[in-house]
């Protein structure tokens, strides 16, 4: 049995934030200590996704273990510091939001950003109070595509997990909902690499903006 709707579940990274100009701004930070120069922010923004490790492997393509793990902390340490300089709410998700408050659905986000980082990059941007829920990488035992983290949004947001829909713009949030029992949307507005076929992943819908969403709601049945 399908149950309506009581709750929208998010990605941030790449789904609900733009966070890609801080990010890559902090890898050619981190580059120009190194003395090697700034990489276009296009061939670098695809990895926002994928967290700190994957944007510095971009960085520092040919560095060893030892050395790529000291070259994250002090990307992470830069980033920090410069976290909300450039970072940005997605187009048209401000409306979206008000529009699930209206609808009184709950918001909630379930991010792999640890967080040290989470919290205070929601904070600077005023942005804490408008979710229900807020599940970091570091929250739980597991990460995504482990459905654990989803679950444990839904718990806190007081919902059953089918009752939620998770939206986010990598595989791994497909495969996360999905495991935890929640429809699946793909944000194909968010970091996806050139040529990348979402469409594979099985979501159970694609925003192409984030405003698709308001459609896909009203289409869904679920209110």
């Amino acid at each position: 049995m399908t149950l309506p709707l009581r709750a929208i579940l998010f990605d941030m990274d790449g789904t609900l934030l733009d966070t890609a100009p801080d990010m890559v701004g902090a890898l050619n930070a981190l580059r120009g200590e190194q003395h090697l120069v700034a990489l276009p922010y296009d061939m670098v923004r695809s990895a926002v996704s994928h967290g700190a490790a994957r944007v510095v492997k971009i960085g520092f393509p040919d560095a060893l273990p030892d050395e790529a793990a000291a070259l994250q902390q002090r990307y992470l340490q830069i980033y920090r510091g410069a976290l909300s300089q450039g970072t940005r709410l997605f187009a048209g998700i401000d409306t979206v939001l008000k529009s699930l408050a209206r609808r009184r659905l709950k918001a909630g986000i379930v991010t792999n950003k640890p967080a040290w980082l989470t919290d205070p990059l929601l904070e600077q941007l005023s942005l804490r109070a408008r979710f229900d829920c807020v599940v970091s990488g570091d929250t739980v035992a597991e990460r995504k595509p482990h459905p654990l983290p989803l679950l444990h949004a839904a718990q806190l947001a007081g919902v059953a997990p089918r009752e939620c829909v998770y939206v986010g713009d990598a595989e791994r949030d497909v495969q996360a909902a999905h495991a935890a029992g929640m429809q699946a949307l793909v944000a194909n507005y968010g970091y996806l690499h050139e040529g990348e076929d979402s469409a594979a992943w099985g979501g159970d819908g694609y925003l192409e903006q984030s405003l698709d969403l308001l459609s896909w709601l009203d289409a869904s049945g679920r209110l």
